[in-house]
């Protein structure tokens, strides 16, 4: 396993250990004890998340404002534009963002630790995406920044509209965003 560092310090790119040949090829995708001493994260794992999603779509971005979640997220089939917003008020890198590409072939998992919005946008024909939390969901606490928020500067990678939620169509901007101390 592979780590390595984001422009936003505490956003950490995975890259698993892949053993293959022509047959094919196998990884362990999660080790908790691996996990702990590479990242330095001690946080436990409680909710596995499954999401398929076309071409287009833009889900986020979410955090929730009591009990935020930190995430270990992974792109079974297909690929994804990944993007985490630091509001962490006390935080350096407050309202600054990170873009990653996870896909099926590049086999990269991101962590986004509790106190980050998330979302990302699907750039294949579809895709799968798979994500560890370290607390359940919980509706009422969830919040949406606006994804297209100028403040935020997020280079979406986008051929027409995107596909929004009802929900991620009432985001509010960074501004205007409850965030943590």
């Amino acid at each position: 396993m592979n780590v390595i560092k984001t422009a936003l310090p505490d956003v950490l790119i995975i890259e698993p250990t892949l053993f293959g040949d022509s047959r094919g090829f196998f990884f362990e995708s999660h080790n908790q004890r691996r996990f702990e001493e590479m990242t330095g994260v001690c946080l436990p794992f409680v909710q596995d998340n499954h999401s398929r999603s076309a071409r287009g779509v833009l889900r986020g971005l979410h955090y929730q404002l009591h009990r935020p979640q930190g995430k270990l997220i992974r792109v079974i089939h297909g690929a994804v534009l990944d993007v985490s917003v630091d509001l962490r008020r006390s935080s350096p890198t407050f309202g600054k963002s990170v873009s990653v590409h996870l896909s099926a072939e590049n086999h990269r998992q991101l962590w986004i630790p509790p106190g980050f919005a998330h979302g990302f946008l699907v750039t294949s024909d579809s895709a799968d995406f798979l994500y560890k939390t370290t607390d359940y969901y919980a509706p009422e606490h969830e919040r949406v920044l606006f994804w297209n928020d100028p403040a935020l500067g997020i280079a979406w990678p986008l051929e027409a509209e995107p596909v929004l939620s009802a929900k991620d169509q009432l985001g509010v901007p960074l501004a205007q965003a409850e965030t943590y101390e």
